[in-house]
């Protein structure tokens, strides 16, 4: 029988074998590669001293291969609880120094058991995702452990909010938990994500491609579409993290946490005055009336590299947090695309499954025309944001700065499908589509050039202006620029209380 002193060495020397994952030496080389450990990340992330461990002396089942006399406390996977500005989350991160971060059964069982937790206490998962993929040496078993991950993922959806943070290679079966999840965040040129590495491609397509160009940040940032968020290195990564958590609500049950306003409620900016230009065909930076707009000038953005013809992001309003979604005359003139389309529907679904109000900046001229769009499926695509606006039950707030036409004017949250409160700017201009394409069809090349540019006038005069929509109640108000930011907030508490429910159903069918 141990003493008490040998039983609480004994103890104490089980807490550092796990506490030092690989050994000294790989963590090591973690740090001389820029990078951070797993335990290292989890307490930058949280709030001092209120990380608390689950599962830290687990040890993988596996003897095949050698395995049975490779055994290191933790497996590689450390999970547990903490707090983020004195709120509880749950996170999981794999450890790269033990057996690469691979996936095994055991630390598959530690993740699935935080997930089923943060279900019951109603908070949000955080993975630090760091990890060679599954472990090869436990063959369907780790497969297993994934698929119970994704699945949890499934029924987690807008249910409590998920986050991923992409600190190293990430890949195969890997990148499905990371994609069921609400954002993705990566580091430039150390996270990579792929479902088939560079080495494959080139046996199977024999097409040649770095790491970077398949899978890196910055392809997933600005190409594929896959990741919401670049950082320059794992700090950044992990406060960005707290940021976007200071906008979001513990679950689907809760209101977005308020925060005392100390910005002027009715604070009027005169540079929103002369803002939009009185040229129609002149761009100018949505992005800038926000950040006038919002509570400190601050506007959190989603998915910043990704479809920049459609902005979406966080931001405050009389303190309580709000989801944008703008169009930005400043690229492609803020058209409709495919790709603008699904980013946008899937920031309204986000906000919608978690009670933040949608507050949409309109300025669009129409879906972008041409046959790689209708290949593509625009029609398709384009859907799924109408869907998404007309779905979601939270407070909408509409503000048209200047052109909504044809379907694109239904679609950005219009008063026909659903919007509590839409205001128009007198620059406004709400249409079937511009007065130049309206006059060549209504007249068909009948006009000489004196007569068309009269007609041309004519048909902005009496349509090319926010009258009409307002004679007809489509439009609540038309309101000064520089009134934005107070309108705004009049119209949140107005609809602070709404209640509206869609009809019974198991789900909609979203075109997908």
């Amino acid at each position: 029988m141990l003493t008490l002193d040998e039983s609480f060495k004994l103890f104490e020397e089980k807490n550092r074998s796990a506490e030092s994952g690989g050994g000294t030496e790989k963590i090591e080389k973690i740090h001389k590669a820029g990078r951070k450990t797993a335990r290292e990340r989890i307490l930058l992330l949280l709030d001092p001293n209120t990380f608390v461990e689950f599962d830290k002396l687990v040890t993988h089942r596996c003897t095949d291969f050698g395995m049975g006399y490779k055994k290191i406390p933790g497996d590689g996977m450390i999970t547990g609880y903490g707090k983020i500005d004195g709120r509880l989350v749950f996170v999981f991160a794999q450890d790269f120094t033990v057996f690469g971060g691979t996936m095994s059964r055991a630390n598959a069982d530690k993740v699935v058991k935080v997930m089923d937790m943060a279900m019951k206490a109603g908070a949000p998962v955080i993975g630090l995702n760091d990890s060679g993929g599954a472990r090869i040496q436990e063959g369907v078993e780790s497969l297993a452990g994934y698929a119970d991950i994704f699945y949890r993922n499934v029924m987690a959806s807008g249910v409590i909010p998920q986050i991923s943070a992409i600190f190293g290679p990430c890949a195969g079966g890997a990148v499905y938990s990371p994609a069921m999840t609400d954002f993705i965040l990566m580091v430039k040129d150390t996270s990579y994500m792929f479902v088939t590495g560079p080495e494959v491609i080139k046996t199977v397509t024999h097409e040649e491609v770095s790491m970077n160009d398949l899978g890196g940040a910055v392809t997933h940032n600005t190409r594929s579409g896959v990741a919401h968020f670049a950082g320059e290195n794992d700090e950044q990564v992990l406060m960005m993290i707290r940021e976007l958590m200071s906008f979001l609500p513990l679950n689907n049950m809760e209101d977005p946490p308020a925060q005392p306003c100390t910005d002027d409620v009715m604070r009027q900016d005169e540079k929103l005055q002369t803002l939009v230009p009185a040229d129609p065909n002149k761009p100018y930076d949505m992005k800038e009336l926000i950040t006038m707009v919002v509570d400190n000038h601050n506007f959190f953005e989603v998915m910043p590299h990704y479809a920049q013809n459609i902005l979406t992001g966080f931001g405050r309003l009389g303190g309580r947090p709000v989801g944008i979604v703008a169009n930005q005359p400043a690229y492609l003139a803020g058209v409709l695309d495919i790709n603008s389309a699904v980013k946008g529907a899937r920031f309204v679904r986000f906000c919608d499954c978690f009670n933040i109000p949608l507050i949409t900046f309109e300025d669009v001229p129409g879906f972008l025309p041409g046959t790689t769009q209708e290949y593509g499926g625009i029609i398709k695509h384009g859907a799924k944001l109408l869907y998404a606006f007309c779905e979601a039950t939270v407070p909408k707030i509409t503000v048209i700065t200047r052109k909504a036409y044809g379907g694109a004017y239904c679609v950005m949250s219009s008063k026909h499908i659903g919007g509590d409160i839409n205001y128009a700017y007198p620059t406004a201009e709400i249409a079937v589509m511009g007065p130049e394409g309206a006059v060549n069809i209504i007249h068909k090349g009948k006009l000489t050039e004196d007569k068309r540019a009269e007609a041309v006038e004519d048909y902005r005069k009496m349509f090319a202006n926010p009258y009409k929509a307002a004679e007809l109640g489509y439009i609540d108000e038309i309101i000064y620029p520089k009134q934005t930011r107070m309108k705004l907030i009049q119209a949140l508490e107005l609809t602070q209380n709404k209640s509206k429910t869609n009809p019974p159903k198991k789900h909609g069918n979203i075109p997908l």
